[in-house]
């Protein structure tokens, strides 16, 4: 008979060695929330998916070891997070399993750009709506709700918290076809930033 705690144990050890098995000499390469399979790294996301590795909440990276990751990447992931606890919990994880000198690359929805979408004046009511969605989440499923609004200061402020440097904006990854290049009406809705261990 499998008792609970037996479950649990059986799914740790089967994700230690899912784990073992995709890091390699350089480190684990995380794409948190990711929808594209790419050669070489590794897809945590919290509903399970035909190119999910591992299903989970960003706030709880204790399936991984310190230091275990050479780079993090999450697109339209952060703003999901409370930015009380949960978005400085995630950051503190990412920066605990970063090797030193690993990267985290995040975008975000950018709070000043949508500011000044909502508030130009050429667009009409669904145009506002839609860039309101954009703001606080599409509620396609439970998990599509945003709980803060970011822009360059606030973000680089959590991340220098957690002892990230080298904190910058970038136009683009040119990573994966996601929300980190969507666009609306001509203009790039998206925060872009890369950040240092």
């Amino acid at each position: 008979m499998v008792t609970p705690s037996d479950s649990t144990n059986s799914a740790r050890a089967s994700v230690a060695k899912s784990v073992a098995e995709s890091t390699s000499a350089d480190g684990i390469k995380l794409h948190i929330g990711g929808r594209e399979k790419r050669d070489g790294w590794m897809i945590l996301d919290a509903l399970p998916g035909p190119v999910v590795d591992y299903v989970g909440n960003c706030t709880d990276l204790s399936f991984l070891p310190d230091n275990s990751c050479m780079e993090v990447y999450a697109s339209h992931v952060l703003e999901h997070l409370g930015y009380d606890r949960e978005l400085p919990t995630a950051l503190a994880g990412i920066y605990r399993v970063l090797r030193s000198g690993g990267r985290l690359r995040a975008s975000v929805p950018d709070l000043d750009m949508l500011c000044r979408l909502f508030l130009d004046r050429s667009l009409d009511g669904n145009g506002r709506f839609h860039v309101m969605r954009m703001m606080f989440g599409g509620r396609t499923t439970a998990y599509d709700v945003h709980y803060a609004g970011l822009n360059f200061e606030f973000l680089s402020a959590y991340m220098r918290e957690c002892g990230f440097r080298e904190i910058h904006r970038v136009p683009e990854f040119g990573l994966f076809q996601d929300t980190s290049t969507l666009v609306f009406g001509d203009v790039p809705i998206s925060l872009n930033v890369e950040a240092r261990k």
